[in-house]
């Protein structure tokens, strides 16, 4: 599964229109979650029955403009939500579970349609969306052609609506793969602050920053906010640009990491990272933002993406004690963060901290490998750790049916 996105060119009463069709959609969305809450619905099943209760009930005659797919579609968004909760609670994963919460009307949603309720047009070009809420034709803009697939390879397409504008995401059935020459060579790394990544190699990438550098501006466009009156048009139009910008710091580094995971795994045949728990890790306040603005998870998540298109091995490798171990030999020397050289009393070996913990992380992954009860926990690029594949709230019908009878 691949997921296609294009900019739409929207007049101002169609941006009024999917405006309501995003509140009917939460509407529906905090409809089912109520309803599970009062312990109506004991599958997903039955959530999706109750859209069918909404769109008939006269009290809310909106629900039925939207369209029904659309409708079911926002209840299995309920129901992964609720799934979710309940896989962490046996999990026993320590802090928060996820608890479905309700949500309110704001400026990032979404609504997504299955196979019906739009049409594209034979050039590809324009969309037309034939609900009962009349959006009407938009135009996609962008380089993305869809051409290359059939109408019948498009499962899902979604509306998102973001700070600069509507979105059109188009959710395709298709295994991208691609071959390349083995080069013969393995690579450990290691991520840091300081280093974003250091390989076994001795190479070393610096960290961008990208949150760091738009502070000043970020600050700036802040305090315009706040200075003005609450509920007027300066307040709208100052929310607007200050949303833009931390939407430019987002897609800076999303587009930096995408790159330069894909550099990676095209340059080795196995590739080992270690699996940081960064959820854990901004618990510490004083390196919070800057652990926050180093997205490692956006690269560890598409190092295996493209591990899977390109057919290399990528290796999560437990974190422990990697920069402690003497690559070496093995001998344990702790350090301080402060010391960044590693110097060994026994073999003498002496090296950057972070080369010797890439080659601990290269070492482990390597073992792994030649381990055959370690190749079950080998992360290889597989659909759940896919990027694309995280936005698919729904499965296809023949998982349905197989979900319905595990139910």
């Amino acid at each position: 599964m691949i997921v296609y996105e294009a900019k739409a060119e929207t007049t101002k009463e169609q941006l009024l229109k999917i405006n309501e069709v995003l509140r009917t959609a939460l509407f529906v969305r905090n409809s089912c979650l109520r309803y599970w809450l009062d312990g109506h619905a004991k599958t997903g099943f039955d959530l999706n029955k109750y859209t069918k209760v909404l769109s008939d009930n006269p009290d809310f005659p909106w629900v039925s403009k939207l369209n029904s797919t659309a409708r079911q579609a926002m209840a299995e968004r309920v129901w992964v939500a609720i799934l979710r909760f309940f896989d962490n609670c046996k999990k026993k994963i320590p802090g928060k579970k996820g608890f479905p919460k309700f949500r309110i009307f704001q400026t990032r949603l979404s609504v997504e349609y299955k196979q019906s309720g739009w049409v594209l047009s034979e050039c590809r070009q324009f969309i037309t969306f034939t609900d009962k809420f009349c959006v009407g034709t938009m135009k996609l803009m962008g380089t993305r052609d869809l051409n290359f697939y059939q109408i019948n390879q498009i499962k899902r397409v979604r509306i998102v609506r973001r700070v600069d504008g509507i979105y059109i995401q188009f959710c395709i059935d298709h295994d991208r793969k691609e071959q390349l020459e083995p080069t013969g060579k393995t690579l450990g790394i290691d991520l840091g602050l300081t280093h974003f990544l250091t390989d076994s190699d001795g190479k070393k990438v610096d960290n961008p920053r990208y949150l760091r550098k738009s502070e000043k501006s970020l600050k700036k466009a802040q305090r315009r906010l706040s200075r003005c009156a609450k509920e007027s048009k300066n307040r709208a139009k100052a929310r607007i640009r200050l949303g833009r910008k931390h939407l430019k710091v987002t897609r800076q580094r999303k587009d930096w990491a995408v790159k330069l995971a894909q550099c990676v795994v095209k340059s080795a045949d196995i590739v080992a990272y270690e699996d940081l728990k960064v959820r854990n890790m901004v618990k510490n306040h004083h390196l919070a933002k800057s652990i926050s603005d180093a997205s490692w998870s956006i690269f560890t998540n598409w190092l295996e993406y493209f591990g899977k298109v390109y057919g290399r091995i990528v290796v999560a490798v437990f974190p422990h004690n990697t920069t402690v171990d003497c690559s070496n030999c093995g001998y344990p020397v702790h350090k301080t963060l402060s010391t960044r050289t590693h110097i060994c009393p026994v073999c003498s070996h002496h090296e950057c901290r972070d080369i010797n913990a890439a080659k601990n992380i290269l070492n482990r992954g390597l073992e792994l490998i030649k381990n055959t009860d370690g190749l079950s926990e080998i992360q290889y690029a597989s659909g759940e750790s896919d990027p694309c594949l995280k936005k698919a709230t729904s499965k296809s019908k023949s998982s349905q049916r197989k979900r319905k009878i595990q139910q």
